[in-house]
């Protein structure tokens, strides 16, 4: 059994629970979860540029966060952005917190293949 770690950089930002930044559905995500409105945050929830996806960064996946000052950790991937959007990653967080972009940041998934 090998354990493989893809490493990925990335450019990542946060994102708010509201339509202007979602769609009509702010609270589900596109993965169908029922994002908490009092602490979304609370989730550590992420969404992912769909080229992401094409790299094993899905729904479900724990993905290891670096560089990302107090955003750093452990985060799941439960959403997706705009398909406009590439190598990028945004952090579901509460509405008091404002503005945020991290550039170089690391991400990163372990998988099993044997």
């Amino acid at each position: 059994m090998i354990n493989l770690i893809r490493i990925i950089v990335v450019t990542a930002t946060i994102y708010h629970a509201v339509p202007s930044q979602t769609d009509s559905t702010p609270f589900i995500t596109a993965s169908n979860r029922q994002i908490n409105k009092e602490n979304p945050q609370g989730h550590r929830w992420i969404a992912v540029s769909r080229d992401l996806e094409e790299l094993g960064f899905t729904f479900g996946t724990y993905v290891c966060v670096e560089n990302a000052g107090n955003m750093t950790g452990v985060w799941r991937v439960e959403d997706r952005m705009n398909k406009r959007w590439k190598r990028r990653i945004d952090f579901l967080v509460n509405k008091e917190m404002k503005g945020g972009k991290w550039e170089n940041v690391k991400i990163s998934i372990e998988s099993t293949q044997n």
